[in-house]
């Protein structure tokens, strides 16, 4: 059995957009990735960490728990040996309570990058292999999440291109998730079912070579 973490915010928990309800496992996008790889013959198990609101190194003002920083060593160690990580964050960097930028957004990504491969693991254990997830482009936000992201999708631009410089400057791979799925045509922001099952699909097919050539 391979183990693949995947360390999120609300695109992956599976939120259903303009509503607090989430999505079955099966319908939101690392279960169908975790499903894609079993069928194609990997025993695989997913483990989401996906947090509503997390930044990639930013406190959330009015909710305590959203830095992706602080904790991450200890949640490689405390589910090692992983066999791979993926890493889908940015998209409340964007919140209208900071003024980010795309730089800022890939600066938090490296040092999220440097915090797994630091990760106090136990001896012999393997420094896990690092999928970075750039998400789609914001849209214009819509709903009751609009005050929050307002500006977002300027504040965005450049995102992709910025991650995919700090993914070769670390030599991990790198997926634009915007070549493939686009934000939701709900709320601007997260994704509706459809596009959790295209992104899982292609989340699987990016992360299978780096489980190696043993199925596990």
């Amino acid at each position: 059995m391979q183990h693949i973490l995947v360390y999120a915010d609300s695109l992956s928990w599976g939120i259903i957009p303009t509503t607090r309800q989430r999505l079955p496992f099966a319908q939101r996008w690392p279960g169908v990735m975790e499903l894609a790889l079993v069928a194609s013959g990997r025993p695989v198990r997913v483990i989401e960490d996906c947090l509503n609101g997390r930044r990639t190194v930013w406190d959330d003002p009015f909710k305590p728990g959203r830095n992706g920083l602080v904790g991450l060593a200890q949640r490689i160690e405390i589910h090692s040996p992983l066999d791979a990580v993926v890493l889908l964050l940015g998209t409340n960097d964007f919140q209208s309570m900071h003024g980010h930028n795309a730089w800022h957004s890939a600066q938090g990504i490296a040092a999220l990058i440097a915090a797994i491969r630091q990760a106090p693991i136990e001896p012999g254990m393997p420094v896990p292999p690092i999928l970075v997830v750039a998400p789609p482009a914001i849209a214009t936000p819509k709903g009751p999440i609009a005050p929050k992201f307002a500006g977002a999708e300027s504040r965005c631009v450049g995102l992709a291109a910025a991650y995919r410089q700090v993914c070769s400057e670390a030599g991990c791979q790198f997926l634009d998730a915007g070549e493939f799925v686009h934000s939701s045509r709900v709320d601007g922001v997260h994704l509706d079912l459809e596009q959790h099952l295209v992104l899982g699909q292609t989340v699987a097919r990016f992360v299978e070579p780096l489980l190696g050539n043993d199925p596990g």
